[in-house]
């Protein structure tokens, strides 16, 4: 089954801590119970993934929650202003983000039609981005009245967080008072994704200031930034429907990252922007961003392997030996038919011509893997390495697996020794 836990809401180390101790704690108490606890993002093909979905807002340190939009013109654009900068730090610092969930399991959900795909893009619904909209042309916002938007004038109208959480296949979505970030992965610890939302938004916050704290007008001047910024980062904003095609063809027209895989992704640590990015705000080193980046190449290439080694030796062991096993049974009851008589043999003759089939061409699909899996040990440059994995091991895989499965649907129940979607889907109660 599938099952969905929800952790109190609470500053971000200590949730960090809870949401670990939460993981081992699902483990454990499965394990008690005769179950395994799966924190893989895509365990089986076909099914819903697993995800965790961040939700993050920015607070005081007495409790004033920054993205709540308030009740006067002075709480509003202080809202408007936060808001701002979280849109550009998203648009800034998309391949961080993408980064920061980077991993061979979640390259099976992303973008799988059940999670947000590998594209960034914040929702803040339709009625909060036609505010921005009007704050930006310096136009009129049109609600149930009509009245021209001013910083530190207007009073935001209300807009109910259930008009800005309908869009579920959002990778950031606004939902009322805090951002839910759900690209990240079940297997994932928290803290990354955290630590990039806090100090991408902290550098904009920071630009802000420097900017705010020159000025000798200050509300005309946060007027003119939040509007440079809604004009200079509103492609960032996408409001529909994210799993269409039409949507990465429109992300792309509109500047926006698309990086699909682990591999696209992770060279994004190293950047010179994004290592200018942590080295300022004292969070990480270059040579600690350096050494993360080998580590996660060399993580995800080892990922891809030992899937590599395991699929071998279930089909050597498993796979290959219940195929045979029906195959025999096949050729045994057509050799009685046919000593007792001219009784028909072609449904027979058919099954066992495919299961011969799909057997021999697994076999040669096993051997091309097992001569890829030692061609990798000839690469020692970790990016080769790890777009080898990606572009032969991982092929290999999926070609392999397409072939079991068929193999599945046509093998007798009492000669497959594993179990299928059924066994595994129906029989917790």
């Amino acid at each position: 089954g599938q099952h969905e836990l929800a952790p109190i809401f609470t500053t971000t180390n200590i949730a960090t801590d809870h949401n670990q101790i939460t993981m081992e704690l699902m483990k454990s108490i499965a394990d008690k119970h005769g179950l395994a606890c799966l924190l893989h993002e895509k365990p089986f093909a076909g099914v819903n993934g697993s995800g965790k979905h961040n939700n993050w807002s920015i607070a005081t340190d007495d409790g004033v929650n920054l993205l709540e939009p308030g009740e006067t013109p002075f709480e509003n654009a202080q809202f408007l202003t936060f808001l701002a900068a979280i849109i550009k730090a998203v648009d800034l610092y998309q391949d961080l983000l993408r980064v920061s969930v980077a991993s061979a399991g979640n390259d099976h959900r992303l973008g799988a039609n059940e999670a947000p795909p590998a594209i960034i893009s914040i929702f803040l619904g339709d009625e909060l981005t036609r505010i921005l909209e009007a704050l930006e042309n310096g136009s009129d916002y049109h609600s149930q009245t009509r009245y021209p938007m001013e910083i530190g004038v207007t009073v935001l109208p209300h807009f109910p967080k259930d008009t800005t959480d309908r869009n579920r296949t959002s990778p950031f979505a606004f939902t009322g008072n805090k951002f839910e970030f759900r690209m990240t992965g079940s297997a994932f610890s928290i803290a990354e994704p955290n630590i990039v939302l806090n100090t991408i938004v902290a550098e904009t916050l920071s630009l802000f200031s420097d900017r705010l704290e020159r000025a000798e007008n200050f509300r005309d001047e946060l007027s003119r930034l939040i509007k440079e910024t809604i004009h200079e980062h509103k492609r960032i904003i996408f409001n529909n429907n994210n799993y269409s095609d039409e949507w990465v063809i429109e992300a792309e027209q509109r500047g926006l990252l698309n990086l699909k895989t682990t591999v696209d992704a992770l060279p994004a640590l190293i950047s010179s922007k994004n290592i200018a990015l942590f080295t300022k705000h004292h969070v990480f080193r270059e040579s600690e961003l350096r050494s993360r980046y080998e580590i996660s190449i060399e993580n995800y290439c080892k990922t891809i392997h030992i899937e590599a080694l395991t699929m071998i030796d279930i089909v050597r062991k498993e796979i290959i030996p219940a195929s045979i096993s029906y195959q025999k049974e096949l050729f045994d009851l057509m050799a009685q038919k046919k000593s007792c008589g001219a009784y028909d043999c072609s449904l027979e003759e058919a099954l066992a011509e495919q299961l011969v089939n799909l057997s021999v061409c697994l076999a040669k699909k096993l051997e091309g893997l097992e001569s890829a899996l030692i061609e990798s040990k000839q690469i020692s440059e970790s990016a080769a390495l790890a777009r080898y994995y990606r572009d032969v091991v991982f092929n290999l895989l999926s070609e392999i697996r397409l072939i079991v499965d068929e193999l599945e649907t046509i093998t007798a129940k009492k000669h497959w020794p594993l179990p299928t979607y059924a066994d595994m889907l129906y029989s917790v109660h």
